[in-house]
C-alpha cells in the first residue's frame, strides 16, 4: 500500500512551460491510490488543456469561479477544505510572488489562501528569475507561512540557458512529497518485530500439533503499524494471509524453533516488538519419519516443551519496548499480570475465550491492556480497531 493511498490531492497549475508534466503527476498520484483534482489559472491551459487532466484525474478541471455558461460558482473554500493536501506545480515566478503577498486574482489563488491542509509548491522559471531577489524573497515567506518547496533541479531551461530553475522532475516531486507525510507519522523511522498466526510441530510428515489461530490480529497490527510509518518485520506462522504495505517485510515460519531463531535474529535492532503469536507449548519429542500407520486403537506421544521465545525475548530485553499476549479462560487478569512480570514485558494484552467474539478465528476482538500498576479495558471492536488501540499505548510510551 502506498503512502499516498486515499489522499485527496489539489494539483495547482500555474502558466510555465513545465505545465505539460503535470498530466504525468496526475497519472503517478492516481496510480499511487490517491484522489486527484486539478485548479488552473485561466492562462494555463495555454500549456496544457483541461480536458487532458480532467480525463486523466476523471474529475472537471476548474479554471474560473464559474462555469462557462456562468451559471454556476466553482466554490474555493470548498476546494481548500476537500484536500489531505495542495500542490501547486508549475509555480512560476508569478504566482509565488502573488502567494507570498496575499493577492488573489484567480481561482487557484483564491483557493490557496482558503486551504486549511499542507501546501508544497514545486518553483519552474528561468535562471535569472529563479535568482532574482524578489523571488528569493517570495520564496522565503512561503517557507514562513510553512509552505514546503519542492527543490528545482539544474539543467536545460526553455530559453536555452542552463542552469538552476528547471521544474522538479514529475517522480521527484511525488517522491519528495511521499517522504514528507511519511517523516511526520508517530512510528515514522521506528522498527518494530511482530510476531503472528500459530506454529505447528510436526509428529511425522504429514501430522502436527497446532492451534487454531489465524494469524489475524498479528497481521492487523502490522498493517496499521506501517501505516503508521513503522518499518516492519512481521514473523508468521502458517496462515494464508498475506500482507499489502510496502513497509512490512514477512518472514514465513512453521515451528516454534525457527520462529525463535528469526525472532532473535531481528530482535537486537528494533524498537518495538509485539509477539501476537499463538506458539506451541509443547512439541513431539521425536519426529517420526514416515507416516505413523493407523493401526493401535491407541497411540501415546511424548511431550517436550518448546522453547518459550517471550520468555527470551524478556530477557534479552535492553531499550525494546515489548509487548506480549495472553489469552486465558480462567483466573484471566491474575494470570495475565503474572506472565507480565515473570517476563518481563512493558504490558500484555489480555483477550478471553470466555467473551463472545473474542479469541481465535474472529474477525473482532475484545481485550484490556494491562501495565504493572493499571488496567485498561476496551469493547468489542474488529481486529483492525483493536491494531489501533494497541499501536496507540505503543505511541504514548514513545513520546514518554
Amino acid at each position: 500500500m502506498s503512502m499516498l493511498s486515499g489522499k485527496k490531492v489539489l494539483l495547482g497549475v500555474t502558466a510555465g512551460i513545465a505545465a505539460y508534466k503535470t498530466a504525468y503527476i496526475v497519472r503517478l498520484f492516481i496510480k499511487a491510490g490517491a484522489e486527484v483534482r486539478v485548479v488552473m489559472t485561466p492562462e494555463a491551459k495555454e500549456f496544457v488543456t483541461p480536458l487532458t487532466l480532467s480525463t486523466l484525474s476523471k474529475n472537471e478541471v476548474v479554471s474560473s469561479f464559474t462555469n462557462e455558461e456562468g451559471e454556476t460558482w466553482n466554490n474555493h473554500v470548498d476546494l481548500g477544505l476537500w484536500a489531505d493536501f495542495m500542490l501547486i506545480a508549475p509555480a512560476t515566478a508569478n504566482t509565488l510572488s502573488k502567494m507570498a503577498n496575499g493577492h488573489s486574482d484567480n481561482i487557484l489563488l483564491a483557493t490557496y489562501l482558503s486551504a486549511k491542509c499542507p501546501v508544497y509548491f514545486a518553483p519552474a522559471m528561468d535562471l535569472d528569475m529563479y535568482k532574482h531577489p524578489s523571488t528569493k524573497a517570495s520564496l522565503q515567506k512561503l517557507e514562513e507561512f510553512q509552505n514546503k518547496m519542492i527543490p528545482v533541479g539544474s539543467g536545460e531551461l526553455a530559453s536555452g540557458l542552463s542552469g538552476e530553475g528547471r521544474m522538479a522532475e514529475p517522480e521527484e516531486i511525488v517522491q519528495f512529497i511521499t517522504k514528507d507525510l511519511q517523516a511526520q507519522l508517530p512510528l515514522y523511522r521506528k522498527k518494530i518485530l511482530i510476531t503472528a498466526g500459530p506454529t505447528y510441530e510436526a509428529i511425522d510428515p504429514v501430522r502436527f500439533i497446532g492451534n487454531h489461530s489465524s494469524g489475524k490480529m498479528g497481521y492487523a497490527i502490522a498493517e496499521e503499524a506501517a501505516s503508521l510509518g513503522a518499518e516492519v518485520i512481521l514473523v508468521s506462522g502458517p496462515t494464508a494471509l498475506q500482507v499489502t504495505h510496502q513497509n512490512i517485510k514477512l518472514v514465513r515460519v512453521t515451528s516454534t524453533q525457527e520462529m525463535y531463531e528469526q525472532v532473535h535474529q531481528y530482535y537486537a535492532e528494533v524498537n518495538v516488538a509485539i509477539a501476537a503469536a499463538a506458539v506451541s507449548d509443547y512439541k513431539p519429542k521425536q519426529i517420526a519419519h514416515q507416516k505413523i500407520k493407523k493401526s493401535d486403537a491407541e497411540i501415546s506421544i511424548e511431550l517436550e516443551k518448546t522453547q518459550d521465545i517471550l520468555l527470551s525475548l524478556g530477557k534479552a530485553k535492553k531499550d525494546q519496548l515489548l509487548v506480549g499476549f495472553a489469552l486465558e479462560t480462567e483466573n484471566e487478569v491474575e494470570n495475565a499480570k503474572g506472565k507480565l512480570a515473570r517476563k518481563n514485558l512493558d504490558f500484555i494484552v489480555l483477550n478471553s475465550l470466555n467473551d463472545k467474539g473474542a479469541g481465535f478465528q474472529a474477525a473482532t476482538n475484545k481485550i484490556k491492556i494491562i501495565y504493572p500498576d493499571q488496567i485498561k479495558e476496551f469493547g468489542l471492536k474488529s481486529k483492525q480497531e483493536v491494531a489501533k488501540d494497541i499501536l496507540n499505548e505503543v505511541i504514548y510510551h514513545d513520546e514518554n
